[in-house]
């Protein structure tokens, strides 16, 4: 498939799931949050706790997939997957502002991911993040066009990588400092989970750490400069 019938599919397809996703998110808040969504978040029962976080896992297997079958190779494939998901991601929030009139602003806070453990920020960092894998992922793309073997070196991949885990310590940064009021690092591996739960639902965000989000992001541009240049 040419390139330009793949990105409309492909962005088609993502812009789909980000309804789908958005949708579901309507639901949820329509049984927990009737007076609109706010921290601390509404208690949750288990098995419903347990969905999410498997939905939110089949969320990625289906975005991979997209990615896989889109692919004719390896940097291909992994160009649609940070594609798809960072589309995805933008128009989940496009549809929340079409369908709750949320979130009232950019600096909104909003739970972005459960898995291994809350990451909290501003709906503004992730749609940063999404912006920056587009570019890269078009980059990657681009250049498969040009050459029949695309690879991103060793050295890019180390710098995504560590820019790629300093922005997860930067979503989990405040949700960690919050835990480790009550408990220290090796005590939370050991208590019941009910308390990490309990505790959980009493937690409101403070203060997000730009300071490691914008120490991620500048990484991972960099690794994406070293690749463009390079390509």
């Amino acid at each position: 498939m040419k390139l330009p019938k793949a990105l409309f599919w492909v962005t088609f397809f993502s812009i789909a799931m980000g309804y789908l996703e958005s949708s579901v998110v309507v639901y949820l808040r329509a049984i927990l949050y009737p007076h609109g969504f706010e921290f601390p978040l509404a208690t949750m029962n288990e098995q419903l706790a347990i969905t999410e976080i498997f939905r939110e896992a089949a969320t990625i297997i289906m975005l991979l997939g997209i990615g896989i079958i889109a692919g004719r190779n390896s940097s291909e494939r992994f160009a649609w997957f940070i594609y798809s998901f960072a589309v995805w991601d933008i128009f989940y929030y496009v549809f929340l502002k079409l369908l709750l009139n949320w979130p009232e602003s950019f600096m909104t806070w909003d739970i972005l991911f459960l898995i291994p453990t809350n990451w909290v920020g501003p709906v503004i960092s992730p749609i940063i993040v999404s912006i920056s894998m587009i570019v890269f992922a078009l980059f990657i793309l681009k250049a498969n066009q040009k050459h029949s073997k695309v690879r991103i070196s060793i050295f890019e991949w180390t710098l995504l990588i560590i820019g790629s885990l300093v922005l997860i310590v930067a979503f989990t940064w405040d949700y960690s400092n919050y835990m480790l009021q009550f408990y220290s690092i090796t005590e939370i591996w050991s208590i019941p989970k009910e308390k990490l739960y309990e505790l959980s639902t009493r937690y409101i965000p403070v203060k997000f750490n730009w300071y490691l989000f914008w120490v991620g992001e500048g990484i991972i541009c960099y690794g994406i400069f070293r690749f463009w240049k390079r390509n």
